[in-house]
C-alpha cells in the first residue's frame, strides 16, 4: 500500500490540488480557461497537501487569511478554512486526520487565534475542536401577500448596476457593512474575483442592485430569477432567489426588501442562510406572508488560541466564572480560565464549568446558552450558580451571522 506524507503546496500544484476538491465535491472538471480566470483567488500559500509516493496530491486542507468580527466589534484574524477533501481511493487511511493537524499546528504558530469553515458534512469538524458558531434560516415570502407597513422603505432609491459596475463598486460597498454583529466576515480582495466570475458575470441569470440613501449607497441585494411556471400553472410568476443582501443601516434593508416585494410577475421572494433576528415578518402587514423553510448551521468555529479569542470580546454583565477548557488537538489550550466582564485571564482556581473545545467555539460568538449545552450534556457543572452567570456573561443581543461562504 503506497504511503502518504502532508507538506505545504508549493507554487505550480495549486491547479492539481484544486482539481481534487473539485472532484471530491463532484463538480465538472477545470478547463484551461477556468483556471486562468481562478488562479489568481487560489494561491499557494495556506494550503496543505497530503501526496503519495508519486508526488501526485490526494487530499487537501486550504485556507486564506480574513477577519471576524467578535461580540464587542473587535475584527480578530482568522483562518477561513476554504477547501478540505481527500480523495475517493484514499479515505479512510488518516489522510484527513494528519491534515488538519498540520493545518492547526500552522494557524497556531502563526498566531492566528481562530480558524473557521462552512461544513459539507456535520459530522466531520468536531472532533477537529469546531464547533458550529451561527446559524441560519431560509425564508419564503408570498407576493402579493407581502405587503410592507406604511412608509417603510422609502427613503431611498434601488438601481440595477451592471456586472462591470459591481465589479467595480460592490466590494468597496461591502467594507461598510463589517458592524458590530458577531461572526461577520471581511472580504479579502482575493475572495471577490471567484465570486464575481461565479455569480455576477456568469450565466445564471444574476442581478445586481444597489440602494442609496442620504449618505450614498448603503446596500445591496444580488438575486436570480426562478422561472416556475409549468402544464399545471403557466401564469405562476417567478421567484427571485437572493444570492445576498446586505445593507448598511436599518432603512437600506428595508429599501432592498421593498424594491424586491415590488417586482412585478413573481410569485415568491426567497433567501437561505438568512440571519436567525432579521424580522421579516414584523416588516409585514400579514406576518403569515413569510414561512422560515429551514434552520441550518452556517458557521463552524475554532478557537485556535483560547486566550487571544476569550480576551477579544466583551461580556454582559455578571460575576465571572471559571470555565476548565479540555482541548485535544492543541494541548497548549487546555486550562482554567476565569471569564468576567473585567477581562479574562488563565487561573489555579476551581473550574464552575467544564467543557470541550468544540463546545466553548459554539458559545462563544453568543449564540446560545451554557443550560441548553449542560441539558444536551456537553457542559459538566461543578457550580449551578455558575450557569446562569455564564449565560449572562457569553450570549448576544443581535444574532451572530457569518454572511459570507468561503
Amino acid at each position: 500500500m503506497s504511503e502518504f506524507h502532508v507538506r505545504a503546496v508549493a507554487e505550480g500544484e495549486q491547479r492539481a490540488c484544486l482539481e481534487l476538491l473539485e472532484q471530491a465535491l463532484h463538480a465538472k472538471p477545470i478547463s484551461d480557461e477556468a483556471w486562468a480566470k481562478m488562479a489568481r483567488t487560489w494561491p499557494a500559500a495556506g494550503k496543505f497537501a497530503a501526496f503519495d509516493d508519486h508526488g501526485t496530491p490526494v487530499g487537501i486542507a486550504s485556507s486564506f487569511g480574513t477577519e471576524l468580527t467578535v461580540p464587542g466589534g473587535r475584527k480578530l484574524a482568522t483562518a477561513a478554512v476554504d477547501g478540505i477533501a481527500v480523495r475517493a481511493d484514499w479515505t479512510r487511511r488518516g489522510i484527513l486526520t494528519a491534515m488538519m493537524a498540520t493545518q492547526l499546528e500552522d494557524i497556531a504558530a502563526r498566531g492566528v487565534p481562530l480558524a473557521a469553515l462552512h461544513a459539507s458534512e456535520g459530522v466531520i469538524y468536531g472532533r477537529f475542536g469546531y464547533g458550529v458558531a451561527t446559524y441560519g434560516k431560509g425564508v419564503l415570502v408570498e407576493r402579493p401577500r407581502a405587503r410592507l407597513r406604511d412608509g417603510l422603505g422609502r427613503d431611498g432609491v434601488v438601481r440595477f448596476l451592471t456586472p462591470a459596475e459591481a465589479v467595480e463598486r460592490v466590494p468597496a460597498l461591502y467594507r461598510r457593512f463589517t458592524g458590530e454583529r458577531p461572526g461577520f466576515a471581511a472580504r479579502p480582495e482575493m475572495w471577490w474575483p471567484g465570486f464575481f466570475e461565479r455569480v455576477v458575470t456568469g450565466n445564471d441569470g444574476y442581478r445586481v442592485a444597489v440602494h442609496s440613501g442620504p449618505d450614498g449607497e448603503d446596500g445591496f441585494v444580488v438575486y436570480q430569477t426562478v422561472d416556475m411556471r409549468d402544464r399545471q400553472a403557466p401564469e405562476r410568476g417567478a421567484l427571485l432567489d437572493i444570492r445576498e443582501l446586505h445593507a448598511a443601516t436599518p432603512r437600506a434593508w428595508a429599501g432592498l426588501w421593498r424594491f424586491l416585494l415590488s417586482i412585478d410577475l413573481v410569485s415568491a421572494v426567497a433567501g437561505r442562510g438568512r440571519p436567525m433576528d432579521e424580522p421579516i415578518a414584523e416588516m409585514l402587514t400579514d406576518p403569515r406572508a413569510v414561512t422560515t423553510t429551514e434552520v441550518i448551521d452556517d458557521l463552524w468555529l475554532r478557537l485556535v488560541d483560547v486566550l487571544a479569542a476569550l480576551q477579544a470580546r466583551t461580556y454582559g454583565t455578571a460575576e465571572a466564572v471559571v470555565l476548565e477548557v479540555f482541548d485535544r488537538q492543541l494541548p497548549d489550550n487546555n486550562g482554567r480560565y476565569a471569564v468576567g466582564q473585567d477581562g479574562v485571564d488563565r487561573t489555579t482556581a476551581e473550574a464552575d464549568l467544564r467543557l470541550d473545545v468544540d463546545t466553548l467555539a459554539s458559545l462563544y460568538l453568543g449564540h446560545g446558552l451554557f443550560s441548553d449545552l449542560v441539558t444536551a450534556g456537553r457542559v459538566e457543572v461543578l457550580n449551578e450558580a455558575a450557569v446562569a452567570r455564564a449565560d449572562a456573561l457569553f450570549h448576544t443581543v443581535r444574532a451572530p451571522w457569518c454572511g459570507t461562504f468561503f
